[in-house]
């Protein structure tokens, strides 16, 4: 519509000039219904329209749709019916054996000898054209996606996955694994975190959640095809399970239902699908801040029991009432839980460390060159000699990192002192704050007095006491030593078994009225030697004669008398 208004007694937003199609023909009919006699041409003139749009006005109110224009032809158009060829077989065809635009442009001149349009205009034409004809070849099967609604009996089934979290440990962001088994009728999850997702952490969930659950599903727990379990995937839903997977599922009594692979099959496991992001979202948001992953485990234990009150949509009560009917039905747990840590024996480098799964952890040196037992669970690493647990890993998980504990080291660094101020052990310890400012301060108040050798060995001393002394003890002996003035590591381990015995004394109850004895209320103190001789007067005897001890020097021949 275009042309200015030229009606003199009504404005041009009442006469249609500047408004919808459809108002100007309602503006027409109107004022053909009002003066028949108006004219085709009068009506045009007045609305500054063309007559034809008039004779459609006053033959239907509802005005026609607009003409499509034919599209312009190109210089691809020959060869459209070759690509649409083509994309339809990628239907059909391996995901990674599918045309590229490249592939395509090299068929048309090779084939079909066209080399009439640009590389760049096939891959315009195949970007554009390549989701319309997937999105044809789903309308056929539409109907085979769709989903049937399913009832799960009490304590008959479950559903296990991992989801991705990432954790701030110490400071440091760490990409961790979100472990869930959620029973499929109350719909109760357990969840727990874990450095991998090896086969030690995916048994180790299974365990804490059947023992949080006081049993185990009757029927089967459904997996997506996780090589903590699966070995290979065979055809339909066959697999080849691992050997400890299959022990391990035989010692707890239950069976393993396996989805299809691929997205296709996601559908098979919907609830812990959905229930790992929503956890996620809802109670690691933001990012944890965390010292170690069982911290961690035990806020989200705490989480998981409050999640009982939730009601999960399409339920008339809460997923807490739900699991009480529930857990009567599940099977009764075995009288001994799985070891689901995986046994090495791993040999002692010449650094006092041992390479397990290409990571490296510190061992005491009294153990360099000989091969140790080795328990590799989902977050921990144990070494052990003979029963007895001499070394405690948190399980690391990134290629050739390292994990140095400085207690394994104090035996050489007393034959080298002077490697201690460099060495990875003593960084890890301060990163930890296990080597606090106390320890500094002796450090450098030893060396100041003994040189930087000796002030060290007695540094290394007192890291010794540590392995018998608590960490407490030891804190309040070595302030009070440095406050005495004193760098002597027996002076330590003096005041540490006062301060030992002082914790683990009862404090005197007295009755009213008693006082206090003197020691008691001015705290206990440290005596200093050189302190108590300053204060002694000066002793002005003249020294000892030692004359009458010559005559024991003397020597007389044999035979005589005095």
């Amino acid at each position: 519509m275009s042309g200015p208004c030229r009606s003199g007694t009504r404005s041009c937003r009442e006469a249609g000039v500047g408004s919808s199609r459809v108002e100007l023909f309602a503006n027409i009919r109107r004022d053909r219904r009002l003066d028949p006699s108006l004219s085709q041409r009068a009506l045009a003139e007045k609305y500054g329209t063309h007559r034809r749009t008039v004779r459609q006005a006053l033959q239907s109110a509802v005005p026609p749709p607009r003409k499509t224009p034919k599209p312009r032809m190109t210089l691809l158009d020959p060869a459209k019916r070759w690509i649409d060829a083509m994309l339809w077989e990628d239907q059909t065809a391996p995901r990674k054996q599918r045309h590229t635009a490249r592939r395509i442009h090299q068929r048309l001149a090779a084939e079909y000898g066209f080399d009439s349009a640009s590389y760049s205009t096939i891959c315009d034409y195949v970007q554009i054209r390549r989701p319309q004809i997937e999105a044809e070849a789903r309308r056929g099967r539409q109907h085979m996606e769709g989903m049937v609604p399913q009832v799960h009996l009490p304590g008959e089934e479950a559903e296990v996955d991992f989801a991705e979290v990432w954790v701030r440990l110490a400071g440091t962001a760490v990409k961790c694994h979100l472990f869930t088994l959620r029973l499929s009728h109350s719909g109760k999850a357990i969840h727990r975190v874990f450095a991998s997702q090896a086969q030690e952490s995916f048994m180790e969930g299974h365990v804490e959640a059947f023992r949080v659950l006081g049993g185990v599903p009757t029927r089967h727990i459904r997996y997506d095809n996780l090589k903590p379990a699966v070995r290979t995937v065979c055809t339909g839903r066959s697999r080849v399970e691992s050997e400890r997977w299959t022990a391990f599922r035989s010692h707890y009594g239950f069976d393993a239902f396996y989805c299809i692979p691929g997205e296709e099959g996601a559908h098979e496991k919907g609830g812990v699908e959905q229930e790992g992001g929503r956890f996620r979202r809802t109670h690691l948001v933001p990012v944890p801040e965390v010292t170690s992953l069982e911290e961690l485990n035990e806020k989200i234990a705490g989480i998981d029991m409050a999640e009982d009150e939730r009601i999960l949509r399409g339920k008339l009560t809460s997923i807490g009432f739900n699991f009480r009917l529930e857990e009567d039905e599940l099977t009764p747990l075995p009288g001994e839980d799985f070891e689901c840590g995986i046994t090495l024996t791993p040999k002692v480098d010449r650094s006092s460390r041992i390479t397990v799964r290409q990571c490296h952890y510190s061992v005491p040196a009294r153990f360099i060159g000989q091969q140790v037992r080795v328990l590799l669970r989902g977050n921990e690493l144990l070494v052990f000699e003979r029963r007895k647990v001499v070394a405690r890993h948190p399980r690391l998980t990134r290629r050739y990192d390292y994990r140095d504990d400085l207690d394994h080291y104090l035996e050489i660094l007393l034959a080298k002192p002077g490697a201690l101020a460099g060495s990875t052990a003593l960084a890890a310890a301060r990163a930890e704050g296990t080597f606090t400012p106390v320890h500094e301060a002796f450090w450098a108040a030893a060396r100041t007095a003994h040189g930087e050798a000796a002030g060290t060995r007695a540094l290394i001393e007192v890291l010794l006491l540590h392995r018998r002394l608590p960490k407490e003890a030891m804190q309040i002996a070595i302030a009070a030593a440095v406050k005495a003035g004193s760098t002597s590591p027996d002076v330590v381990a003096i005041e540490a078994r006062k301060a030992e015995s002082a914790a683990r004394e009862p404090e005197p109850v007295l009755d009213d009225g008693d006082e206090l004895p003197a020691w008691a209320e001015s705290g206990a103190q440290v005596l200093s030697l050189t302190a108590r001789r300053a204060q002694l007067p000066d002793d002005k005897r003249p020294p000892p004669s030692v004359d009458i001890y010559d005559q024991l020097l003397t020597r007389r021949p044999k035979g005589t008398s005095a």
